[in-house]
């Protein structure tokens, strides 16, 4: 927010101490310019920087089913691919603790700083990263002795196992570079400094998909690591993340000291980041939970279903992070009008938001219905799985107009204080519906046509209920406003 303030030329007189004194008058432009041009200024970096990380996840994929047949394994890729999709909610179980413990950290950081309090700016930065540090060792005593039992619990293909578990096991033994940097990228983030955290956001990527091939396959004299090389490459994008940011807030964050004193945990501190970090945890471990559900449940009936499903989702991620991005635009384009008093802008912030989320959903729909071949063919699966994520990109995207109402809305929800409404929403979308949904039609003779339709009925469901939430909210919270 810090970024969108700027000064205007006029003066206002107050009186301290008796004195006449001159006072410049800063506006934020979330308050001034036109909604339609700052949502688009806002939405358009954390765009980019979102759809990138969905880059993380669809280059391992691209690259892990080109692997070459070995040991006698025919089709070797496409057990790779389904050991990513198998491991895929654990990795977005770390995002979420990562990101949602950053998110609590943001935000009681710049309120502190808007404060004025500068050792408590200290004390929260310094015990967020002594919290990352301690989700790591979690995250690290699961690698040790969690990943078989949780593994098991979705395959017993002795393959795909033992895949599952190099991968995973690579993937949270070294995960302090994902939990780590999400605290630094916030603690950048919170100071203004968003130039900055993106850097190395890019760097990390770019750093994943250049080593990628490089360790999968072998190149430049290194050993060819299959499916390790994959997880060697994701953990070394993120540790090259990680450090470029702690540079760049130890060198140039001078608004946050630093100590080994304040990474000592403060109770009250703790209290107060999760109070704003735990709803964030839920809502992405959500997303995590309906993963695992879903691989179960196809897993009980296809291993292609599973395949197909996993290289789909990835896929869908572009599209979701760029509504995800425009939802984090929404919130705080809503939230500071609402705290201004200015109805029209708080109206104008909903339907510009809600109209620019649908017509990235409808342009992606009109993309994936015409080019899902094209794009599956890019992964090299056999035709029996390429079919089935055809029918699976084709018949789930249906339901993207319903999603991105759902995304834009739950924005607006976070805005307007009804927290409630966003987490039941998600509720819907993500587990209650989906996942009984999906099991009844795998009892069905045709399952692997039909399981596909639970996930846009699910989203359907859900914005029906969201828009009754949003009915309510605009007659009680919006339409209550005085101007």
């Amino acid at each position: 927010m810090v970024a969108f303030l700027e000064k205007s030329p006029k003066k206002s007189l107050s009186f301290k101490g008796g004195k006449v004194v001159k006072e410049e008058i800063t506006m934020n432009r979330m308050g001034t310019e036109p909604i339609p041009k700052i949502m688009f200024t806002m939405g358009l970096p954390i765009i980019l920087s979102m759809v990138l990380q969905a880059c993380y996840n669809i280059v391992d994929s691209m690259f892990v089913a080109r692997m070459p047949d070995a040991n006698g394994i025919v089709h070797t890729g496409e057990y790779a691919v389904n050991a990513l999709t198998l491991a895929f909610p654990v990795q977005m179980l770390i995002v979420a603790f990562g990101i949602g413990t950053g998110v609590g950290v943001n935000a009681l950081l710049a309120k502190c700083l808007g404060q004025g309090d500068k050792k408590k700016v200290a004390k929260v930065a310094g015990n967020g990263v002594t919290l990352g540090i301690i989700i790591y060792i979690c995250f690290f005593m699961f690698g040790l002795f969690g990943i078989n039992i949780y593994l098991r619990s979705q395959t017993s293909d002795p393959i795909i196992l033992d895949m599952g578990t190099s991968y995973l096991k690579i993937c949270t033994l070294l995960c302090g570079g994902n939990i780590l940097y999400a605290i630094y990228e916030k603690l950048l983030q919170s100071t203004g400094m968003t130039v900055y955290s993106t850097i190395a956001q890019v760097t990390g990527a770019l750093t994943n998909i250049i080593f990628d091939p490089i360790f999968i396959f072998g190149m430049f004299g290194l050993p060819q690591m299959g499916i390790k090389g994959a997880a060697y490459a994701t953990v070394l994008g993120q540790i090259v993340s990680l450090i470029v940011a702690m540079v760049f807030h130890y060198r140039k964050n001078k608004e946050v000291d630093s100590g080994i004193e304040y990474l000592k945990l403060d109770g009250i501190i703790v209290k107060e980041i999760y109070a704003i970090g735990l709803p964030a945890i839920i809502m992405q471990a959500l997303m995590s939970f309906m993963t695992y559900g879903v691989n179960i449940i196809l897993g009980a009936f296809s291993v292609a279903a599973v395949t197909a499903y996993g290289i789909f989702y990835k896929i869908q991620q572009f599209l979701f992070f760029a509504g995800f991005g425009l939802r984090d635009a929404i919130t705080p384009i809503v939230s500071f009008n609402l705290g201004m008093g200015k109805r029209k802008r708080v109206t104008q912030g909903i339907f510009c938001g809600i109209i620019y989320v649908e017509i990235i959903m409808f342009i992606g729909i009109i993309g994936l219905e015409m080019f899902a071949e094209p794009l599956i063919a890019i992964f090299g699966l056999s035709d029996e799985t390429a079919a089935l994520c055809v029918l699976a990109t084709r018949i789930i995207s249906t339901g993207f107009l319903f999603a991105g109402a759902n995304i834009a809305l739950q924005g607006v929800f976070q805005a307007l204080g009804c927290g409630i409404s966003s987490l039941v929403v998600s509720l819907l979308r993500l587990c209650v519906i989906v996942l009984p949904l999906a099991w009844m039609f795998t009892k069905m003779a045709n399952a692997k046509v039909m399981i596909w339709f639970a996930f846009p009925i699910a989203e359907a469901i859900a914005c029906i209920v969201a828009v009754i939430f949003m009915i309510h909210a605009n007659k009680t919270i919006v339409n209550q406003m005085k101007e």
